[in-house]
């Protein structure tokens, strides 16, 4: 009963960071010894390949414009590590079928969250200073960080809010378009503006 909540968080969190969740369920396994872990994830060449990449996303995520640069990269990469990681946690003690239905809810619930990060980046770019990204990426990397720890240990309420986390960011996001809207009509206008002063002034 716990891998479907633990399969789910997994692929939420995968979504925002899977480097981060690579990371931490390895270093949750090899060093904390816990079970949930597929030892795949446990090995030193997939340890630091995870670490080196989490540090380049770390800077990475908190440049304006560089950010959705990444998530845009990331499209195909992020839904493909959450179908990984649901695939190994259910076929460390399930069947193959079920090991399937886990990758298409890991990579599925990815994709998901992935679309909701990009398209809040893509409003705080709006954000004309660079706090603004800093501070939504730090609480991105802290939120995986805290939900990975905590759906390893108790998985149901992990992926409760990783749904109500879900649910929020579909509303996020589409308050954001609604911002982005606004701030490329209000730059139209602006360029509308200098060209008919620029024609009056001749």
């Amino acid at each position: 009963m716990s891998l479907l909540p633990l399969v789910f968080t997994s692929g939420w969190a995968s979504g925002i960071n899977a480097y981060a969740v690579v990371l931490l369920m390895g270093l949750f396994g090899r060093y904390d010894g816990v079970t949930a872990v597929p030892p795949a994830l446990e090995r030193t060449d997939v340890l630091i390949v995870a670490g080196v990449l989490f540090l380049i996303e770390a800077v990475a995520d908190k440049i304006p414009y560089v950010d959705s640069l990444w998530d845009l990269v990331h499209t195909v990469i992020r839904p493909i590590a959450g179908a990984v990681v649901a695939a190994l946690l259910a076929g460390h003690a399930h069947d193959s079928l079920t090991t399937l239905a886990a990758a298409a809810i890991g990579g599925g619930t990815a994709l998901v969250s992935h679309l909701i990060k990009a398209g809040v980046r893509m409003g705080v770019n709006t954000s004309p200073e660079p706090f603004s990204n800093i501070a939504v990426s730090l609480t991105e990397d802290l939120g995986v960080a805290g939900l990975v720890t905590l759906a390893l240990f108790h998985p149901v309420p992990a992926a409760i809010i990783a749904g109500c986390l879900l649910v929020g960011g579909v509303a996020l996001v589409l308050f954001t378009l609604s911002r982005i809207r606004r701030f490329w009509q209000r730059r139209k206008e602006r360029r509308a503006a200098r060209a008919l002063r620029t024609a009056q002034a001749a």
